[in-house]
């Protein structure tokens, strides 16, 4: 058994990696131990960008925190002098009454936050490549863009590791326990056991298995990524041209996509949201069918028609989604002196990664937070709740 450490953080993906950067920073020996190798693409902080917006439609609860993320990506970019964020402009595309454009408007007007509300005809006017329907509006949020995960995890794993902390890679983590008494953790790897006086848990996909106790029923979904050559090539989806977007159907169902950022032929990416089917980690399929990519491409054809020309490639990543698909971040319920737990982003959660490893250091020292995180606690109500139906690779559904 090794010496102890103050704090182990098990997983480095986005907010492990978060976390351990901002637990050294504060002068704390840290143990983080991972799986799999430093910005892995097994789990879902991967796929060369993800968005960022502050008009957030999913709850305005989540804007102070948005807020906050931004000045710590930003700052994150001059320690490291990695280039991680890009705020090329984002829409929120749908019917007036749909999720993505009136809670987008919701947030925007509670937090004053700057937009613009256009019609069919200036979306088109303004954004060539997008054409939406006449009964179509979309909020214009000038601040929303993309981060790089990969980028931000490896900044993070970075200043953690100039900080003082020890990063073990490929070592996965077996199991945990709370010593007796509730002074401190003792966790189990595939190589040894190690013990702290406090154990921060940021599994992702692998929460139902090492957060088995909190009673949460997450849902792992395999989710796919898509990156097409456009039919007149990239440059009118370069960020200079092209935004961010999250576009609304008129049946609810939401995709989403991004301007071309790794060149000519790198392609440009989308992807349908929360269209996913139940995996196992382990076990996923990361396999892409035809059917999936054509699907897509379908979708796109009236939407985005200059977009889907020949694929180049799909990669597959996994959302943990919660009943309610709202994250859990607390100090864990049962164990609140010894284990802070981070989990079920439900698919929305990388904007907040550098402010998430802030609360998690303040909560794992501290035991509480100046964050509003009360949205997140692990004993609400909703998390009691079934699942919505999630669709199988086969068609069927699956509660």
């Amino acid at each position: 058994m090794s010496h102890p450490r103050d704090v182990i953080v098990i997983g480095l993906g986005g907010m492990g990696s978060a976390a351990a950067c901002h637990l050294a920073a504060r002068g704390h020996r840290v143990l983080g131990l991972e799986r799999f190798g430093p910005a892995h693409n097994r789990g879902s902080s991967h796929g060369g960008s993800r968005m960022i917006r502050q008009s957030y439609f999913e709850d305005p609860g989540y804007v102070p925190l948005l807020l906050r993320s931004y000045d710590l990506f930003a700052k994150l970019e001059r320690d490291t002098g990695r280039s991680i964020a890009n705020l090329c402009g984002g829409v929120m595309v749908g019917r007036q009454d749909s999720q993505a454009v009136a809670g987008s408007l919701r947030s925007a007007r509670q937090w004053d936050l700057s937009h613009e509300m256009l019609d069919a005809a200036e979306v088109r006017r303004r954004f060539p490549t997008l054409t939406p329907a006449d009964d179509e509006v979309a909020l214009y949020e000038e601040r929303a863009g993309f981060v790089r995960p990969e980028a931000t995890v490896t900044a993070h794993v970075q200043l953690a590791q100039r900080a003082g902390a020890e990063l073990r890679f490929e070592e996965p983590v077996t199991r945990w326990e709370v010593l007796p008494g509730g002074r401190g953790v003792r966790v189990h790897t595939s190589d040894d056991v190690y013990t702290a006086g406090h154990l921060v848990v940021c599994p992702g996909a692998w929460a139902p298995r090492l957060l088995a106790d909190l009673g949460v029923g997450f849902a792992v979904e395999r989710q796919v990524m898509y990156w097409f050559h456009p039919l007149g090539g990239t440059a009118a989806f370069t960020p200079e041209h092209h935004p961010v977007y999250i576009w609304e159907d008129a049946d609810g169902a939401q995709f989403y996509g991004f301007p071309a950022i790794e060149g000519p032929e790198g392609g440009v990416k989308a992807a349908f949201f929360r269209k996913g089917s139940l995996c196992d980690p382990e076990t996923i399929d990361r396999t892409v069918s035809e059917a999936e990519a054509a699907a897509m491409a379908a979708h796109l054809r009236t939407r985005v028609p200059e977009l889907p020309g020949r694929l180049r490639k799909a990669v597959t990543c996994m959302y943990t989604t919660t009943p309610d698909e709202h994250f859990v971040l607390a100090r864990h319920p049962e164990h609140p002196d010894a284990v802070t737990v981070a989990c079920g982003f439900s698919g929305h959660g990388f904007k907040f990664v550098p402010v998430v490893g802030e609360i998690l250091a303040d909560l794992a020292l501290d035991g509480t937070t100046e964050h509003p995180i009360d949205l997140f606690d692990p004993l609400r109500e909703p998390l009691k709740a079934p699942h919505r139906q999630f669709a199988t690779p086969e068609g069927e559904t699956t509660p």
